[in-house]
């Protein structure tokens, strides 16, 4: 398989993006206020078996990729695989470093948690925006909802996604999870947020 110049522009674009939003994750797991809902499902499974969030991520969007390839394939690509793997991975990778780094009692301060909340939310975002924009594949936990809209058509989208969301965040809470702010205001504004940036950020992708 050949890439052009353009098509190794969009695999750097996904690549950094995901790792952003990884770096971006770690911060939004310190400050404690929520975390989209998949990664607040993942980090309390991930609790309870003993293992990494970011193996976690894999083997759980390892189980969903496989019904994406049996009921929509067109949803998958090299954005699908580098979601699959790097964000759990980064975020664990700069959890651990920002460990020897920052001092341990930084975030139990409630201004320097706000303060640090906006910044990580903003770049989750927008990262996430530009994975979308590059338009090389879905995250598995995404994908499932348009394999789901897809045959529920009676339903609106946006409402089959948020029930998808609350769902993860409700089960992640009763797992341990964190469910805050960020959780609920992700659950029913993500999706409306993502595609408002995004539109903006195509035209230079």
């Amino acid at each position: 398989m050949k890439f052009g110049l353009k098509d190794k522009k969009r695999i750097v674009a996904v690549l950094m993006a995901v790792i952003c939003m990884g770096l971006s994750l770690s911060f939004l797991i310190r400050v404690d206020f929520g975390t989209d809902p998949c990664s607040t499902l993942n980090l309390g499974i991930a609790s309870k078996l003993g293992i990494s969030f970011g193996t976690w991520q894999v083997i759980f969007n390892g189980i969903l990729f496989l019904f994406v390839i049996r009921f929509d394939r067109s949803q998958i690509g090299w954005g699908t695989l580098a979601n699959m793997i790097l964000v759990g991975y980064s975020a664990d990778f700069f959890t651990w470093l920002f460990d020897l780094i920052l001092p341990a009692d930084l975030f139990t301060h409630l201004t320097v948690r706000w303060i640090v909340l906006v910044p990580a939310l903003t770049v989750f975002v927008f990262s996430a925006a530009v994975y979308m924009a590059v338009e090389l594949g879905t995250a598995p936990y995404d994908a499932i909802v348009f394999v789901i809209s897809s045959r529920i058509k009676k339903i609106p989208f946006r409402y089959i996604r948020m029930a998808w969301d609350l769902a993860a965040a409700t089960i992640g809470f009763l797992l341990g999870s964190t469910v805050g702010i960020v959780t609920i205001a992700m659950a029913f504004a993500l999706g409306s947020v993502i595609s408002m940036v995004k539109k903006k950020i195509n035209r230079f992708l």
